[in-house]
Parts: C-alpha cells; sequence; structure tokens
C-alpha cells in the first residue's frame, strides 16, 4: 500500500519532535521522488521540521514555493525564527503576511512574534507591538500568554521593577508561567530581591515544581547565600520534589547517543571525558575562562570546575568532535535550558576549530558559526 500525504506529514512531525535532521531529509527526499500533489499539510510539516532541526535555510525555500499559505503556514516559519532569536526577520516576515497575503493573524501568531521580540533583545518593538495590538487587537483577543510575553520581553531586557509592575497591573491572576519568566530574568540579571517576591508567588502555586527551587536556589548560590540554598534543598527533600536530571543527546551513524552530567554509563566515557579536557585546555588558550556561578554546590573552584567539565552539553559536544565529520554540523538537543558555562564552551570550541555547533534545549535553539551564536547570548 503507497503511502499517502498524511503519512508522510505524520513521520515527518514525529522527526521534527527528535530533531531527526537527516532522517527529516530522507522522508523529504522521499516525498519529492513520490510525486505526491501539493498538500499544504505537509509542506506545513517540513517548514516545522526543517525548523525544530535547526535549518532555517531549507525551512524557508519550502514556504517560499509553496502556491497558497494558511496562518499555520505563516505561524510555522514565524515560529522558526523566533526560536533562534532572529527578532528582525520576524517582524519583517510578519509585515509581510499584513501586506501581500489575505490571510489573517492569530492569536499564535500574535505571540510569536513578540516571542521572536523577546528572543532577539527588541523590547521597544515588541512593547510598541503589544501597545498597537492593544488598540486594534484584529479580532483577537489579548490572552494572558500574550502579557506573559511582555514580561518576558522586560524581564530579558532587565528592565525587573518595570515588569514586577506590569505583573501587578495585569487584568488576569498572574500565573506560574509568568512567575516563572520573572523569577528567570531575576536570576540572570541577579536581583535578588524581586527574585524573592516571584519565587515565594511561584512556590504558592507550583510547590511540587522541581524547576522552580532550582532557579531560586540559582539565584541564592549566585550571592553566595548558601543558606538559603540548603533551606530550599530541604524543603525540596520534605516534599519529595525531585529535580529531572540535565541531559544531552547527538545522532551518529543512526545511533542516538544520551550523556547525563558526569555520566559514566556510555561505553565509550573514558575517550569522551579525555576529550573534553583537551577542548577545555585548548580553548582556554583562546581566551575561556569557566563561569562558576554555573555550580550550584559551595565547594572550592578547583571543583566546581571539575564539575563543569560533566556537563552533559560538553560530553556530547566532545562526542560530536570526535565523531562528526568536520564538513557537516554538531548538532545536540538538551532536555533543559543550556547553562551559561556551556554556551560559552560551545562558542569557544566552535570558534577555535571552524566548527557549526547546533544546540536545541527546552526553549529555544543556539546556532553557533566561527564562535558566534545567533542568539546574541541573549537567552
Amino acid at each position: 500500500m503507497p503511502s499517502n500525504y498524511v503519512t508522510y506529514a505524520s513521520v515527518i512531525t514525529a522527526l521534527s519532535g527528535l530533531a531527526a535532521f537527516e532522517y527529516g531529509r530522507q522522508m523529504h527526499a522521499h516525498v519529492l521522488r513520490s510525486e505526491l500533489s501539493f498538500y499544504i499539510v505537509l509542506q506545513n510539516s517540513l517548514i516545522d521540521m526543517y525548523s525544530k532541526c535547526g535549518n532555517l535555510a531549507y525551512a524557508r525555500k519550502v514556504f517560499e514555493i509553496m502556491p497558497e499559505r494558511t496562518v499555520i503556514s505563516w505561524n510555522a516559519m514565524l515560529s522558526g525564527y523566533s526560536k533562534h532569536g532572529i527578532g528582525k526577520t520576524v517582524v519583517d516576515l510578519y509585515n509581510r503576511m499584513n501586506t501581500e497575503d489575505k490571510v489573517n493573524p492569530d492569536s499564535t501568531t500574535l505571540l510569536t512574534v513578540l516571542s521572536g521580540c523577546s528572543h532577539g533583545g527588541m523590547e521597544d518593538i515588541g512593547l510598541k507591538f503589544f501597545d498597537e495590538m492593544k488598540g486594534r487587537r484584529n479580532g483577537v483577543d489579548l490572552s494572558i500568554e500574550l502579557y506573559g510575553c511582555v514580561v518576558d520581553l522586560l524581564g530579558r531586557a532587565g528592565q525587573l521593577e518595570r515588569a514586577l509592575q506590569f505583573v501587578k497591573e495585569m487584568p488576569f491572576e498572574p500565573n506560574a508561567a509568568i512567575w516563572g519568566s520573572l523569577l528567570g530574568a531575576c536570576r540572570v540579571h541577579k536581583n535578588v530581591e524581586i527574585g524573592k517576591i516571584a519565587g515565594r508567588k511561584i512556590l504558592e502555586i507550583e510547590p511540587l515544581n522541581a524547576g522552580n527551587y532550582v532557579i531560586l536556589c540559582n539565584l541564592y548560590a549566585c550571592e553566595g547565600n548558601w543558606d538559603e540554598v540548603r533551606k530550599l534543598r530541604e524543603l525540596m527533600k520534605d516534599k519529595a520534589v525531585m529535580k529531572e536530571p540535565g541531559k544531552s543527546w547527538i545522532e551518529c551513524d543512526h545511533t542516538m547517543h544520551t550523556f547525563y552530567a558526569s555520566d559514566r554509563s556510555h561505553p565509550r566515557k573514558e575517550e569522551v571525558f579525555l576529550k573534553v579536557r583537551e577542548l577545555s585546555d585548548r580553548i582556554k588558550t583562546a581566551g575561556y575562562c569557566p563561569d562558576l556561578s554555573s555550580v550550584l554546590y559551595d565547594v572550592d573552584e578547583e571543583q566546581k570546575e571539575r564539575m563543569l567539565l560533566g556537563h552533559s552539553e560538553k560530553l556530547a559536544l566532545a562526542f560530536g568532535m570526535i565523531n562528526v565529520s568536520e564538513t557537516k554540523p554538531i548538532r545536540i538537543m538538551k532536555n533543559l535550558r543550556i547553562c551559561v558555562d556551556c554556551h560559552n564552551f560551545a562558542k569557544f570550541v566552535s570558534g577555535v576549530y571552524g566548527r557549526e555547533v547546533f544546540v536545541r534545549d527546552k526553549s529555544r535553539f543556539h546556532h553557533i558559526v566561527n564562535g558566534v551564536c545567533l542568539c546574541g547570548d541573549y537567552w
């Protein structure tokens, strides 16, 4: 029985969730060889797959050759640029959508554009866009998610007092996502006072979410307040809250290799750890300095640096450096947000060794070429 467009779209959607680029490209080749008629659903799944695999050029090619597009087509392409932190292209594409196409934006479109401005460090444009939405509406209700995007926008820009005031004046009761966004911004900008306010609120709403405790611990650790870190860990223990272990994975020769922090289970563990140390020594000569604030334990600096070298992202990157051809990019998946030190480590490896590196973490993509990340170090 031959495959139809529904079969292909379903498989491609599944591959996009795994960020399995090579398999996704093979499925695209199958589609082309089958000479199927044009189906918007299938083209949309291809745009989504290539975007989630970090190849925006391929996604844009599919988008541009579509004879017609739905709002889902536009949203998929906008979301791809937004997740990569290319805010200017998000805004340009949205303006094009309004001027040349008969498709009306929906709430997802507006949310994606605001998110793109946030990830791209374009707070002024994002706030102007939000004010215009409040004035026009376009038949779309301003949801709590859109207000949450503004909180994220202000938080990422370091305007934490303004963000807190915005939360207080919202026409909605702030939810865990909004308080979590503000708490995350406080961690990045090391604002403990507002962080405490956001932390108390979010622990009231989600007392069993381990991620909230981790962010609060990180915030206190940055100022050296190890007593508060210890109290939070004891509270987690009392409530039986378990932190999800960080893991990274990389595909090589049709096999998925998964690494956990300080993982010793991989059959090539010794080779991988030696490669991590070799990479670290080499990039230190180019100016790399470990960011010890990424370690949430009250130990000496030497121990902190050893712990950083065991992060799963570094293990996966080292494995990729050993096994992935120099002509191909290294593609890594991460189940949590990449830490500042691992981000810096990947940038230096890319710059020193001339490698292209993709890291897809919990919230966005990091496309690193010649030591420069497309996110602009703003995530």
